[in-house]
C-alpha cells in the first residue's frame, strides 16, 4: 500500500482551525521545505514511536532515522526538519512512520 500524503496547514496571523487525521498504517509523507512541524496526539494506552526517515549516508554508513517517543495520553510537536537530511532523494517529501496507529491523530503545520 502507498504512503498517505498529509496536507501541510500554513499558520497565519488570522489563525487557522487545525485539521487532524488518523495515523495510517503505511505512514505519511509531507512536503518539507524546512519550515514544517508535526503535531502528534497519542490517545492510545501505550507509548508510541514516531519515526522520521533519514535517507542519507555518511562515509557509506546509513544515517539513523530520528525516532521520537510520544507517551500515552500526551501530545508532541516535532520539527522542523532540514530538507538535506530528511527529504527523500529527488523529492521534497519527508516520510513519517508510526509504531501504532490506533487512537493516534496527526497534523502538519508550516510557520
Amino acid at each position: 500500500m502507498a504512503r498517505t500524503a498529509l496536507t501541510v496547514q500554513t499558520i497565519n496571523r488570522s489563525g487557522i482551525a487545525p485539521a487532524y487525521t488518523a495515523a495510517p498504517v503505511d505512514g505519511h509523507s509531507i512536503q518539507n521545505s524546512g519550515l514544517e512541524f508535526l503535531h502528534v496526539k497519542n490517545a492510545h494506552t501505550a507509548s508510541i514511536n514516531v519515526t522520521f526517515q533519514t535517507p542519507g549516508t555518511v562515509d557509506g554508513q546509513a544515517v539513523a532515522d530520528r525516532v521520537v517517543v510520544v507517551p500515552n495520553a500526551t501530545e508532541r510537536m516535532i520539527g522542523p526538519f532540514a530538507p538535506g537530511d530528511y527529504n527523500q532523494p529527488g523529492t521534497a517529501e519527508l516520510w513519517i512512520d508510526f509504531s501504532v496507529v490506533t487512537a493516534i491523530t496527526v497534523a502538519a503545520f508550516r510557520i
